[in-house]
């Protein structure tokens, strides 16, 4: 497989959908999906990361505050980061797909000091 950087909202989807694959089949994180309706949320997913990636308009949500009720803790993170890391190098390779496993990193090192106090930079 040839692999291409992250450019259109299709990869982001690909991408995407593959990543929430192995985070449903991890123990450590699927119970925190129980009770997320991942079709219908899948599309705000897509909208964040197309904002974040791809420059697009119009993602206003605050996604710190749509996840302060799953009681996250470090392990995680790390397990979230470790699947999002090789979901992403397995399929892609360029400046976004680097910018994505950037930001996911600032993403979880705010979120868990957030949530928890803690401070861990991954």
């Amino acid at each position: 497989m040839i692999k291409h950087d992250i450019l259109t909202e299709n990869d982001l989807r690909f991408w995407l959908d593959n990543f929430y694959g192995r985070l449903l089949k991890d123990p450590v994180t699927a119970p925190k999906f129980t009770d997320l309706d991942l079709p219908s949320h899948m599309p705000k997913i897509v909208d964040f990361w197309a904002f974040v990636l791809l420059e697009k308009e119009g993602y206003k949500t605050n996604v710190f505050e749509k996840h302060i009720h799953l009681n996250l803790e470090k392990i995680h993170f790390e397990h979230w980061l470790k699947h999002f890391m090789e979901t992403t190098d397995e399929f892609f390779e360029g400046p976004n797909a680097e910018t994505a496993k950037h930001r996911v990193k600032l993403l979880a090192t705010t979120f868990l000091h957030k949530l928890t106090g803690e401070y861990h930079m991954f």
